[in-house]
């Protein structure tokens, strides 16, 4: 650490009210605004140059700040096993699947250290470590895809295939990219690669030249001031946000004896509350990080060839208005943690299905024990993701068997009465994930356990409720009403987002979230019957062999 730097940040946390070590996470981002500033003016044609800037800022995080040497050789240990199995075995099909194993393993370890140690205002290296883990891995697979042909992949693994092992300067460069080290957002090696050698910023010949993004000088990165400011400046607005209203609505405020004194309702808003506070604080640190990306153009998403209007949301982590404003349990997860989930999806969710399979039971199960053992091994986050799995089927049911009543059945245009669908959608997902993120920001079983009983287990209550629905006949009686609806109307009865869970169309998981855990128990139970009757099966026909083999010597006799 250089020396005197903890002294500011000590002084300033006794006014705001933050740790030293959060402080300085936060300066951190904001620190890596003129630092990206310098970096995108690297000329264009040094990406060694852009390496080594990157390296030395990474290494000024980890050691001038926080004196992570520990972090340092934690990082190394992660990265060179993880080059060294894609150098050694590139084309086995076990590599990719070491690879995340070890990843895994070395984080669950620091995860466990972190947890003993219990003390969570103090920063440590297992926020890059898990950023890392995402990047690694999906490494790992981007080197596997370059081994086998085109006809066997999808148009992402093409895109994001690595045919060659890149070298080191660049494999560490990108490990220790500076704006994202320690809270992400994490991005693949290929998308590195293309913005370091700025083939990335390459616009189609059928654009016209008039809509192409502008440029400074000599450089192929567009400009990206305004759009990062934004970011930045509303990624300050929520750490505002968090710091004032984390006076009021701190976890603590839940566990206190004045908390059960209130009225029920004035309870569930205050748990709500508490939620969104720990969420702003989210909202900032992704902000801030995204923004510092978007500055040194690695945000760059491609240019509309009609409106000349660039989009910068590569890398986008959050949607802040999404998550606040959902009305449903897909939407509310779908615009949190955003990156996660398409790691989860495209190297999890997806490596687990076999070629030409559609994904079932396995690979949901594979997704959600990765997302619950990449977050930790607090009790509090266990109780979040079984209890949001069930949320999340409820929810489903509840939305595309009630939904289509307040849907034309004619236009799909939406009824004048839909407004208090939405009202009532928007209460129902915001309350119930109120609760049901709740362990998430406790962590200690006992702690969410005492806040969910104050208030009497609404959400767990209101869910099996709801399960139990439609377990009933009620779920075919409201198919037949829907069916009933649209016959009146002259039209049929189109699958939609609505009427899915009535049809039997399954989803993907979101954040490893089963969308349907009834129907993956169901599979479950369906793949180990398959399994015993096919060693039923085999096992009856060795038999029937030996006892051929018995007649056939018999006969010889």
């Amino acid at each position: 650490m250089l020396p005197y730097i903890n002294k500011p940040f000590e002084l300033l946390s006794g006014a705001v009210g933050a740790s030293p070590d959060e402080l300085k996470l936060i300066f951190s981002f904001l620190i890596s605004y003129p630092l990206a500033g310098l970096l995108k003016r690297v000329p264009d044609t040094r990406p060694q140059y852009k390496n080594l800037f990157i390296i030395s800022g990474g290494l000024f995080y980890l050691v001038g700040l926080y004196s992570l040497w520990s972090g340092i050789r934690t990082l190394f240990i992660s990265s060179a096993v993880t080059y060294g199995l894609a150098y050694y075995l590139r084309t086995s099909a076990y590599m990719p699947w070491l690879a995340f194993a070890f990843l895994m393993g070395h984080m669950s370890v620091n995860q466990l250290a972190r947890q003993f140690a219990d003390d969570p205002a103090v920063i440590d290296i297992t926020g890059a470590q898990m950023v890392l883990v995402m990047k690694l891995s999906a490494f790992a697979w981007n080197v596997a895809d370059g081994t086998l042909p085109e006809d066997q992949l999808s148009d992402f693994q093409k895109n994001r295939r690595i045919i060659q092992l890149p070298p080191l300067l660049d494999f560490i460069g990108y490990v220790l990219f500076f704006p994202s080290l320690f809270a992400g957002p994490a991005f693949d090696y290929n998308e590195y690669r293309g913005w370091i050698e700025c083939t990335m910023f390459d616009v189609p010949a059928t654009v016209d030249p008039t809509k192409r993004p502008p440029t400074r000088k000599k450089r192929k990165i567009p400009r990206s001031g305004t759009p990062a400011m934004w970011k930045m400046a509303s990624g300050l607005i929520w750490i505002w946000l968090f710091l004032n209203l984390s006076k009021w609505y701190s976890p603590e405020v839940l566990l206190g004896d004045h908390y059960p004194t209130v009225g029920f309702l004035r309870r569930v808003f205050i748990m709500h509350m508490v939620g969104f506070t720990t969420r702003a604080k989210y909202y900032g640190v992704w902000s801030l990080a995204e923004g510092s990306c978007i500055l040194v153009g690695l945000g760059y998403n491609g240019v509309d060839p009609v409106t000349g209007k660039v989009s910068w949301n590569r890398l986008q982590n959050i949607n802040p208005w999404g998550v606040e404003t959902a009305q449903n349990s897909r939407g509310y997860l779908e615009n949190w943690n955003m990156n996660t989930n398409k790691w989860l999806r495209y190297y999890i969710y997806l490596r687990v299905t076999p070629r030409n399979r559609k994904p079932g039971f396995r690979a949901s199960m594979a997704t959600f024990v990765t997302s619950a053992f990449w977050h930790g091994f607090y009790p509090g986050y266990y109780l979040t993701f079984v209890l949001a799995s069930f949320v999340q089927q409820s929810a489903k049911n509840c939305r595309r068997s009630f939904r289509p009543f307040f849907i034309d059945p004619v236009t799909q245009k939406p009824l004048p009465n839909k407004k208090y669908y939405d009202l009532a959608s928007w209460l129902a997902t915001q309350s119930i994930f109120s609760f049901v993120v709740l362990p998430f920001v406790l962590l200690r079983l006992d702690y969410s356990l005492l806040a969910w009983s104050r208030v009497y287990f609404y959400a767990i209550l209101t869910t099996g409720v709801s399960m139990a629905f439609f377990a009933s006949p009620a779920k075919a009686y409201l198919r037949k009403m829907l069916e009933k609806r649209t016959r009146d109307a002259g039209v049929r009865l189109v699958r939609s987002v609505s009427t899915d869970s009535i049809t039997g169309k399954a989803q993907e998981p979101i954040l490893g979230l089963s969308a349907d855990p009834g129907r993956d128990i169901d599979e479950a139970f369906q793949e180990l019957r398959e399994e015993v009757e096919k060693a039923q099966k085999s096992a009856k026909e060795q038999e029937h062999q030996k006892e051929n083999g018995k007649v056939e010597v018999k006969k010889e006799l």
